[in-house]
């Protein structure tokens, strides 16, 4: 499958290997008219990138743009800290960015006691045993993510589900309403084949995204291609695929409230 644009990259600002201009390079290589550097946010307290930082990432992305062709957005994968929804780009920072993506990550600076224990700890157990979360549990998270949905102009939910517990149709009826983004990823394995059915059953658009760490995996769709061989998505609710371009919630936002 052909992206038009790959909107979640990683680059050595937090954990990837590669530089703005090698993601971009490497896009240029396989087509893709553009991409998206979105590095974890402020809060990851193991590999987040530093405020200090966003400024050389935005010339970096700049820099990209004119090299390559591709253009190269300044980007975020936001952690959600907390069941009110809260994430690590604040108001402040929009006017740095120009995409905002949203996921629960591990060892985030959470806004309260609860909410590590919850998301950090409670999911980390039952995913060590293979095991559901608690009906409490999907409550608290799938609360979380809807509450983020709701309040902050997110372009698309990252990896729904990997290493977290929540009702994922529910989640994607407020993706739905709100202009959000399911996306698939083609690096995580995130959602069973029921639990794409249902995400599929509620109406919800999609985005494809490699989660690239390396270049050489920017545009990566093997592992979606699998999924979708398995669970008809319908190829016009995919809108970075057929030389299409998402309609991204984030700019519409700034262009109308900055």
């Amino acid at each position: 499958m052909q992206l038009t644009g790959d909107y979640h990259t990683h680059t050595i600002y937090s954990h990837g290997k590669g530089t703005v201009l090698d993601n971009a390079i490497a896009a240029k290589e396989k087509g893709l008219k553009e991409i998206a550097i979105t590095d974890h946010g402020f809060e990851q307290m193991a590999f987040g990138i530093k405020r200090k930082k966003v400024p050389q990432l935005i010339c970096d992305c700049r820099e990209a743009s004119e090299k390559t062709g591709v253009k190269v957005y300044v980007g975020m994968e936001a952690n959600l800290c907390g069941v009110d929804g809260r994430t690590d780009m604040t108001v402040n920072d929009y006017k740095d960015f120009d995409i905002f993506l949203m996921g629960i990550h591990r060892f985030v600076k959470f806004t309260h006691i609860r909410d590590m224990w919850n998301m950090l700890f409670v999911n980390f157990f039952y995913t060590i045993l293979k095991k559901e979360g608690s009906k409490r549990l999907i409550r608290y998270n799938t609360e979380a993510y809807i509450n983020s949905i709701e309040k902050y102009p997110i372009d698309a939910v990252t990896h729904l589900n990997f290493l977290c517990f929540c009702d994922v149709a529910e989640v994607a009826k407020a993706a739905r309403d709100n202009g959000t983004y399911i996306e698939l990823n083609s690096k995580k394995v995130h959602l069973s084949d029921e639990e794409l059915e249902k995400v599929v059953a509620t109406g919800v658009r999609f985005i494809i995204d490699s989660d690239a760490h390396t270049a050489d995996r920017v545009g990566d769709t093997k592992l979606v291609d699998e999924l979708l061989s398995r669970v008809p998505v319908p190829r016009d609710r995919i809108d970075n695929i057929d030389g299409r371009t998402p309609h991204f919630r984030f700019r519409e936002f700034k262009e109308r409230k900055l």
